[in-house]
């Protein structure tokens, strides 16, 4: 299996994935004496209506809400994307990535259906990994050399106050 095969493979999990959590985190038991609740109809059941990035301190990011479609279907999900005045400022001579400083990982960006560890262009900056956005107190977007990330400069950051 190619690289490419396996990046798509795993993007489109990790999309679907996303929409599902908000199904499944809905859910709730029936206690002993109370009835189960009524199903929602397929028509108000949108998982992707809720944004999964509430509740995450933005600075130079914003929410925003994104169809692809893999295998000629439609999958809208949430991702976050760099705000139109971080977008419009001058970079040069760098890459950017996704840093989780406190433990010195790498995230990863949607780049079409591909995940991929870099960008250049800061319209391409899609994040849409909530899992890694969550499981890290807080994700910086840096631009530069990801070989030297501590040398980078922080374009934009994601906190979660605990």
């Amino acid at each position: 299996m190619s690289a490419r095969t396996l990046f798509r493979t795993l993007t489109v999990a990790a999309a679907t994935a996303t929409l599902g959590a908000a199904l499944i985190t809905g859910a709730q038991a029936a206690g002993p004496g109370a009835a189960a609740p009524e199903a929602a109809s397929p028509a108000t059941v949108r998982p992707a209506d809720e944004n999964p990035y509430l509740g995450i301190e933005l600075q130079g990011l914003r929410a925003e809400q994104r169809t692809m479609y893999p295998a000629g279907h439609p999958v809208t999900f949430w991702a976050l994307v760099l705000d139109d005045e971080t977008v419009t400022r001058h970079y040069r001579g760098g890459q950017f990535f996704l840093y989780a400083p406190a433990t010195g990982e790498f995230g990863s960006f949607l780049d079409t259906d591909i995940a991929v560890r870099t960008v250049r262009d800061p319209r391409r900056v899609v994040i849409a990994d909530s899992g890694f956005m969550r499981s890290h107190p807080r994700v910086e977007v840096r631009y530069g050399n990801p070989d030297r990330p501590k040398r980078a400069f922080t374009v934009a950051t994601a906190t979660i106050w605990m």
